[in-house]
């Protein structure tokens, strides 16, 4: 696994949970994210006129990737506004990394090595592990099915643009394919956000929340980013789970600062992810 490759996919974990943790953190979760995606967008616009457009060839591909975007965000804020962000968000990231490698192995002949596999193994079992602690600490209460359900569908979501933006940037240039893609989620997020909570409630948002949402669009666009350039020439079964790890770092986060639980057991979780991280690094 290349150097640059896992740094830039560090980067990119750490910037994605900090902007999963600002959307959580908001008092209206469906708004928040309807801002953030429309400051993601104008950005990737604004740049847009200096990277110039993708190729004829990747914009399928975008326009695959972008429903596939707006959906996951639809969903990811249905979790969040009823269930715990530490147990929802490493489910969806903890699953999506198996799934990913079976898309890649189907369809891009990806051979990964025996440590290979260990590896993925692990990131993916650590990261259920420290999602599915708070499974163990309901207190007798029945868990939150519908909760895990979506934090399933949000996986399988995450599995599949990724293929789709892995193969894309492995074809063409990841700069103006993802500024493009960006640019465009905002025209389903938008008009659907709206029609169910009305301008007045963007507004609202908006003054409640400016600066975390302005910080909020710039990490969502270039965490991305990041980790587009590390899918253009690193294999994508590894590049996809490591990034993953931002799962890790997402429920130290919300047990750090919205007091969310984080025992023993997910200490444990986050050990094996980083070790499947390193068996990676080494030996895949």
């Amino acid at each position: 696994m290349p150097t640059l490759a896992l740094a830039l996919l560090f980067l990119s974990a750490s910037m994605h949970a900090l902007w999963n943790f600002l959307l959580k953190s908001a008092e209206e979760k469906y708004i928040a994210m309807g801002w953030q995606v429309i400051l993601s967008g104008l950005l990737a616009l604004a740049l847009l006129f200096f990277s110039g457009l993708p190729p004829q060839s990747m914009w399928l591909f975008a326009v695959i990737s972008m429903l596939l975007e707006a959906l996951y965000f639809i969903l990811l804020c249905m979790a969040y506004t009823d269930h715990d962000f530490s147990l929802i968000y490493p489910i969806a990231r903890g699953a999506a990394p198996a799934l990913l490698v079976l898309w890649s192995g189907l369809f891009l002949r990806e051979e990964l090595t025996a440590a290979g596999y260990i590896g993925l193994a692990m990131i993916t079992g650590g990261i259920i592990i420290t999602g599915a602690t708070t499974l163990l600490q309901n207190r007798g209460e029945k868990p939150h099915l519908k909760g895990i359900l979506i934090a399933l569908s949000v996986a399988l979501i995450i599995s599949i643009y990724t293929f789709v933006d892995g193969t894309a940037v492995k074809n063409g240039p990841a700069l103006p394919y993802g500024l493009a893609m960006f640019a465009m989620i905002p025209m389903v997020t938008t008009p659907y956000l709206a029609h169910h909570y009305g301008w007045q409630a963007f507004s609202r948002g908006w003054r409640k929340n400016r600066a975390y949402l302005l910080l909020g669009g710039l990490l969502g666009l270039v965490a991305y980013m990041l980790a587009l350039f590390a899918y253009s020439f690193a294999p994508l079964s590894y590049s996809g789970a490591i990034r993953e790890v931002s799962a890790v770092i997402g429920a130290f986060l919300g047990w750090r600062f919205l007091k969310e639980q984080m025992g023993g057991v997910r200490v444990v979780g986050s050990v094996i992810v980083f070790a499947g991280v390193m068996v990676i690094a080494l030996f895949g």
